[in-house]
């Protein structure tokens, strides 16, 4: 059985919404949301939350799992407080140590439709490396 582009563009829009217009409502990033790379293996939520916590009080830090091998992928998210403890730690601790490694601290980004770039690009890295 063959599919041509068309059909499988027809079956898409079957489950997507027609309307352009956006719901910003449910988008909200006010900014304290920070994505961190180049983290250990052997690092937990806790020692993130604890490694963060020097700038601000952390709301949220968890580190993402490979879901076969149950271990770090090596990045995380850490919510933050406020927006001003947020950019204290990009600015105190984007390119720190932690557990021997280099860190970076950056701001999430989402776009209009709600997805965050970053973690396209790690998804789509692993599929065409």
């Amino acid at each position: 059985m063959s599919y041509s582009r068309g059909s499988r563009q027809s079956s898409y829009s079957r489950y997507r919404s027609r309307s352009r217009s956006v719901d910003t409502s449910d988008i909200e990033n006010p900014g304290n949301n920070l994505y961190v790379t180049g983290l250990s293996s052997r690092i937990t939520d806790r020692d993130l939350e604890k490694h963060f916590s020097a700038e601000g009080e952390v709301i949220d830090a968890s580190i993402v799992l490979d879901p076969w091998k149950r271990e770090s992928r090596g990045f995380g998210f850490v919510t933050m407080a406020t927006l001003k403890e947020a950019e204290r730690c990009i600015k105190y601790l984007d390119s720190s140590v932690l557990e021997g490694r280099v860190i970076t601290v950056e701001k999430i980004l989402l776009t209009a439709a709600g997805r965050c770039p970053q973690l396209f690009r790690i998804k789509f890295k692993r599929y065409t490396t």
